[in-house]
């Protein structure tokens, strides 16, 4: 009897033991389960994290190469098609004064009619008895300057200034000038015997305010040659409250 009884006993303790050992591996197996799911989501923090990362550097390059186009593409526009410039003298009056902003373009087509040039005097050009252009060295003189006026003659037009009638006339029609603020009136000295007929290559310019402007009437400044020409105005930009284009379109 004493010997079942310690069989009982031993074999209890045996199950008690197994069911401990059981109990302690589903726990390990619960630990090992969770410290899994721990370091899967530690795994899924640390790839999102990084995924966002990436996302925050590729956008910082790509703001840095839209800035980059964009600088470059500024630079490229105001080097080699637009450039500020500032009127200065009232020659010009009243679509330009003194101080306003323009922007000008060494990008264009053919200069026509009533386009308005910026000019590079370094030289004036007259005509000899032949009609054709000779340059005069304007060394010392105050029009040896940046200029800014309106084509008047085109290459191979004539022109005739009549400072009794305070006309001006182009292949014998009297233009229409709804720009100028005054007409023409007498002048104390004149590049030329008029009418004349400008020479392939060059241009005939006056300023828009035709009693104060020094222009291709003066000895300093005569017919403009096309390499002088620095660019066509576009558009005047400053004061603000004054923009507005600067082409013209003869009817």
């Amino acid at each position: 009897m004493a010997d079942n009884i310690k069989n009982d006993t031993e074999i209890n303790e045996a199950e008690e033991i197994k069911e401990a050992e059981s109990e302690l591996t589903e726990d390990i197996d619960e630990a090992l389960a969770d410290n899994t799911d721990n370091n899967d989501e530690n795994e899924d923090e640390i790839s999102e994290a990084e995924k966002k990362e990436g996302r925050i550097v590729d956008d910082i390059l790509e703001i840095v190469e839209s800035t980059l186009i964009t600088v470059f593409v500024v630079i490229m526009i105001f080097t080699y098609i637009l450039h500020p410039v500032t009127v200065s003298g009232p020659s010009m009056n009243n679509n330009l004064f003194s101080g306003d902003r323009i922007f000008m373009t060494t990008v264009y087509g053919g200069l026509r009619y009533g386009d308005i040039i910026i000019i590079n005097n370094d030289y004036a050009y007259l005509l000899d008895d032949a009609g054709e252009a000779v340059k005069k060295d304007i060394t010392g003189s105050v029009y040896k300057e940046c200029l800014i006026k309106r084509i008047i003659a085109e290459p191979g037009q004539t022109i005739d200034i009549d400072p009794e009638k305070e006309e001006v006339r182009i292949n014998g029609e009297v233009l229409d000038e709804p720009y100028i603020k005054q007409t023409i009136n007498s002048m104390p000295f004149t590049a030329f015997d008029y009418p004349i007929t400008v020479p392939d290559g060059y241009y005939f310019v006056m300023g828009d305010n035709r009693r104060e402007s020094a222009d291709s009437r003066y000895p300093d400044i005569g017919l403009i040659k096309k390499d002088q020409i620095y660019g066509k105005a576009l558009v005047k930009y400053s004061p603000v409250k004054e923009f507005k284009f600067l082409t013209f379109k003869a009817k």
